[in-house]
């Protein structure tokens, strides 16, 4: 039998996904389980998109250009406009969700061997970007009892070497939640513009930032206009994740000829999620409010929840729909494969994503699990109630 590639078995298993077989055996079983571990909100989409789905008229579903349909791209710059992000279309390359758009960053950016530097915790998948590429991710532990804040910059400066080529960051942070300040924007900017790097700004959950402070996008940062790779979708904002749009922005003209050559292999970006995002850009006002203050309660209803049960501990997040809770456990995947495996309370169950999953330094995240708080409040009082049952009973509990 011929041998699988070095690079697969490189790959690291999805924190949010791997335990997905238990919980379709505790379904199968019978019990109610109730789904903390993705960040797939179970708000509806806008109904602006879903009249676009049912008001498509085409004869023909064709190839889109690889860059994306032209008229969305520039609609989009009246929406980032919003947002004080100054772009034109031309900067805007439209992607097969926000994941395409990080490895064609990384593929048209990195060369085998280049590496990154990535505060962590930090989504899972971007490791598993940069083993497509080749690249050599190095991580900085930020840690629950700073509230995840960036470490300081003299830890970046550690880590730079000759083959360093780039920043990437999270803002806001999946899967800590947390919301980059002004201050520590500012000190990004500086040591990217100091080595020439690149900042790679994944900024998918701008819609969801909790503080009165500005929100600050890569692009706001003055001088380093030509490193800035911006990564968005449009998954979380519209609660669109199953139509696959991303988009990829620079300003950096030879970067984006790099990154079309990738696009057109690919071809083009779905046809018909683009039909339906762009519809969405004119979702109103009211629906995105209504989200925002949605997402307001969940996230005070659910950290005070959690902070009263006995060992257990959140910082508040001020940013995207996720937070990383400390738990009085020996073994945070362990303890999440038990819940699906060997407990329920009332025939129920919670699944949650172990953090371990979440770090690139062997050992950390083994007593946190990253919690996604997109179920309605009534949902997420009854997954607190779980969670406390279960730890009274849970044979590896710490303390």
């Amino acid at each position: 039998m011929p041998e699988v590639s070095k690079r697969g078995v490189r790959m690291p298993e999805s924190p949010i996904r791997k335990l997905v077989p238990f919980a379709d055996k505790a379904k199968a079983a019978g019990k109610k389980v109730y789904h903390l571990n993705i960040g797939q909100p179970d708000l509806p989409t806008p109904k602006i998109a879903m009249e676009a789905i049912q008001n498509i008229k085409r004869e023909i579903l064709e190839y889109s250009p690889s860059e994306g349909i032209r008229s969305y791209r520039e609609k989009l710059v009246g929406y980032y406009k919003k947002f004080k992000i100054d772009i034109d279309a031309n900067d805007i390359i439209i992607t097969a969700g926000g994941s395409e758009a990080v490895t064609y960053a990384f593929l048209a950016c990195l060369d085998p061997g280049d590496e990154i530097i990535v505060p962590e915790p930090s989504y899972a998948n971007y490791t598993a970007f940069a083993i497509v590429a080749g690249a050599i991710v190095k991580t900085i532990p930020s840690k629950i009892e700073d509230g995840f804040s960036l470490p300081p910059v003299e830890e970046f400066e550690k880590l730079i070497t000759p083959r360093t080529k780039g920043i990437l960051i999270c803002n806001p942070n999946n899967p800590t939640g947390y919301l980059y300040t002004q201050t520590e924007m500012y000190k990004i900017r500086d040591l990217v513009k100091k080595y020439d790097l690149y900042l790679f700004s994944d900024e998918v959950y701008r819609e969801f930032c909790y503080t009165g402070a500005p929100y600050i996008s890569a692009f706001h940062l003055e001088g380093i206009e030509n490193n800035v790779v911006l990564i968005d979708s449009v998954s979380k904002r519209y609660s669109e994740c199953g139509i696959r749009i991303g988009a990829l922005i620079t300003k950096n003209k030879a970067l984006r000829h790099n990154v079309i050559k990738f696009c057109q292999a690919r071809l083009s970006p779905p046809l018909i999620g683009q039909l339906i995002a762009e519809a969405s850009l004119d979702t109103p006002e009211e629906y995105m409010l209504e989200v925002y203050n949605e997402y307001v309660e969940r996230r005070k209803f659910l950290i005070d929840g959690l902070n009263r049960i006995d060992g257990v501990y959140s910082p508040i997040p001020m940013g995207a729909f996720y937070t990383v809770a400390k738990l009085p456990v020996d073994d945070s995947d362990k303890f999440c494969e038990w819940l699906l495996s060997d407990f329920s309370y009332e025939n129920q169950t919670i699944f949650m994503a172990p953090a371990s999953g979440f770090y690139t330094t062997p050992g950390l995240g083994k007593n946190e699990v990253r919690i996604a708080y997109v179920l309605k409040k009534e949902d997420l009082a009854i997954s607190l109630k779980i969670l406390e049952e279960a730890l009274k009973v849970y044979p590896g509990r710490t303390k």
